[in-house]
C-alpha cells in the first residue's frame, strides 16, 4: 500500500496506521500531508492494532473531524457536491449539535454566531442559524 501511494495513488479519504508502522508512513508526509491524509494520533487515525475495527467502524459512518484555527473559526466537511439536499441538511445539524456538546461549561451566551458553507475554492455564503437553533432549544 505505501509502494501504491509513493507512486501517486490517494483515492481515499481517510489513512490509518498503528503505530509500529507509522515510521514507513512518515516518508508519505509530502504526499499525504498536504492533502490532509497523513495519520495522527490527534485526529484518531494512528490507532492500536486492537482499537482498529472499532477505528474503521466509526470512519466508514462518516467520523468528521472538526479544525479550529486561532481566530476561532471552526472548519468542518459538511458533505459533497453529489450529496442531496437532504442529506447536507441533515448533515448540517448534526455538526451544529455536535459543536454545541463541545461548548465549553464557561462559554455563557451565544455560543455559534454565524456559519458560512463554501465549496473548496468557491464563494462562502452565510447561513441562516435561526431554524436549526430554535429547533435545538425547542
Amino acid at each position: 500500500m505505501i509502494k501504491k501511494i509513493e507512486e501517486g495513488w490517494i483515492d481515499f479519504d481517510v489513512a490509518m496506521a498503528t503505530p509500529d508502522i507509522m515510521s514507513k508512513v512518515g516518508k508519505l508526509g509530502k504526499v499525504l500531508g498536504r492533502r490532509g491524509l497523513m495519520p495522527n494520533p490527534k485526529a484518531g487515525t494512528v490507532v492500536t492494532p486492537e482499537n482498529l475495527p472499532r477505528a474503521i467502524s466509526e470512519a466508514t459512518k462518516g467520523r468528521v473531524e472538526f479544525k479550529l484555527d486561532r481566530t476561532a473559526v471552526i472548519h468542518v466537511t459538511l458533505g459533497k457536491a453529489s450529496f442531496t439536499a437532504d442529506k447536507l441538511a441533515e448533515n448540517l445539524s448534526a455538526i451544529v449539535e455536535a459543536i454545541n456538546k463541545a461548548k465549553p461549561s464557561g462559554a455563557k451566551g451565544q455560543y455559534i454566531r454565524s456559519a458560512y458553507i463554501a465549496t473548496t475554492m468557491g464563494p462562502g455564503l452565510r447561513l441562516d442559524l435561526k431554524p436549526l437553533l430554535s429547533a435545538r432549544t425547542a
